[in-house]
């Protein structure tokens, strides 16, 4: 595909499935519309108004559309970048949670000191990150006996190299959770 900055992260034939038409196909029709011109709204809106595909199918198409054109990089959001991480781990979601939200329990892993902004017990924190600007979501879902899932979405990154930067930094710090509980 010709003209193309960000390889899509999902499949023609996925696409096709669930929007009837390929990646080269949504492209081609939303450059023959003047899409290159149009914010993300003005392309969502687009989409909604001609074509029966699901939202979460319309922000897919307008986001893969604008890295596949050289108008938003990978992780890009209108308010900075965004990235997120997340782990399953053998232990029950109290534990998880106890994890978090314990500062003893949180310096043997993670080793940061983090404000915590709200916390709703077994389902969420909102930390501001100790750089005072991005924020910090922590997310966690129950899979099964024993076992739980926590997932961290980093958001008002400033840039694509901080963005890279903290998704491999949630990574590391996940992995350490990990082999924290999981003794």
């Amino acid at each position: 595909m010709a003209g193309i900055k960000v390889a899509p992260r999902m499949s023609d034939e996925a696409v096709k499935a669930k929007t009837g038409k390929t990646w080269a196909g949504w492209f081609a029709l939303l450059d023959k519309v003047g899409a290159r011109k149009m914010d993300h709204k003005a392309i969502v809106a687009y989409l909604s108004k001609h074509y029966e595909v699901r939202s979460w199918w319309e922000q897919m198409v307008t986001v893969t559309y604008e890295q596949a054109r050289g108008m938003r990089q990978v992780h890009e959001k209108p308010e900075g970048f965004e990235i997120s991480r997340s782990k399953t781990i053998t232990v029950p979601i109290a534990k998880l949670f106890e994890a978090w939200e314990s500062p003893s329990q949180r310096a043997r892993w993670l080793g940061e000191a983090i404000a915590i902004r709200k916390a709703t017990p077994h389902k969420y924190l909102r930390i501001t990150w100790r750089d005072g600007q991005t924020h910090v979501v922590i997310g966690f879902y129950p899979k099964g006996a024993g076992k739980a899932q926590v997932a961290v979405q980093h958001s008002k990154l400033p840039n694509a190299m901080a963005a890279k930067r903290m998704k491999i930094y949630w990574a590391e710090k996940l992995e350490r959770l990990r082999q924290h509980l999981e003794v």
